[in-house]
């Protein structure tokens, strides 16, 4: 599939979208070589409030940010995040132009440069782990902040999405997701299942404000 050929694939609604990623192949190429991802588990992420696509979970929700602006389009696109002061996260933007969505790569089996992927992510234990989680796909693949809006052209990325639609993938709510966007009404993770790269469901944790007593933190 040529890029153009991936753009128009992509111009549609992301909860369409996600569940024909699985089993796509994403691969990033860079000086210390090329590593492959194999994805198994991807969520679906549609629009701001006042859109007939408005969803509560997702980044572009209130509106156009310079942090979501990428999200706004065209499709075929990294948009790429940095989360709790450490991790960065990466999406397949896709949806028409202007009507802001996209699809989070949640997990991967790695099929190409393991060793690469090894290495920048020595702390797994099992190869299963080297991508499972949205923040240690980005780290095998060596997505960073410079990456947010990379073509996915067949250049430095290239997406390569499967021949035909896997049968009996399984789908559920948003992993992580705070307030409505995290409930069942939106059960937006898709997964392949038994596949040891998938990572476990995790619900939101409630958020406290934290209060001074004296010079300790009260939670």
């Amino acid at each position: 599939m040529d890029f153009d050929e991936l753009v128009h694939w992509l111009r549609r609604d992301p909860v369409a979208v996600a569940p024909d990623l699985l089993g796509s192949v994403l691969t990033h190429t860079t000086a210390e070589g090329t590593v492959g991802v194999r994805l198994t588990e991807v969520e679906a992420y549609r629009g701001h409030r006042d859109s007939e696509h408005a969803d509560p979970g997702s980044h572009s929700y209130n509106g156009r940010t310079a942090r979501n602006e990428v999200m706004w389009g065209p499709p075929g696109r990294l948009y790429v995040y940095f989360t709790y002061g450490m991790h960065y996260c990466a999406n397949i933007v896709c949806g028409p132009v202007d009507r802001s969505s996209g699809c989070l790569l949640r997990a991967g089996e790695i099929v190409e440069g393991i060793d690469l992927a090894r290495s920048r992510r020595a702390a797994a234990r099992r190869d299963a782990e080297l991508a499972r989680g949205p923040a240690r796909l980005a780290q095998a693949l060596a997505i960073g902040r410079e990456h947010n809006g990379a073509a996915l052209d067949g250049g430095e990325f290239r997406l390569e999405p499967p021949s035909h639609r896997l049968v009996g993938m399984l789908s559920g709510p948003r992993v992580g997701v705070a307030g409505a966007g995290g409930s069942a009404e939106y059960p937006w993770r898709f997964w392949i299942p038994g596949e040891p790269s998938v990572s476990a469901y995790r619900a939101a944790k409630p958020r406290t404000r934290a209060r001074t007593a004296g010079n300790a933190v009260v939670r």
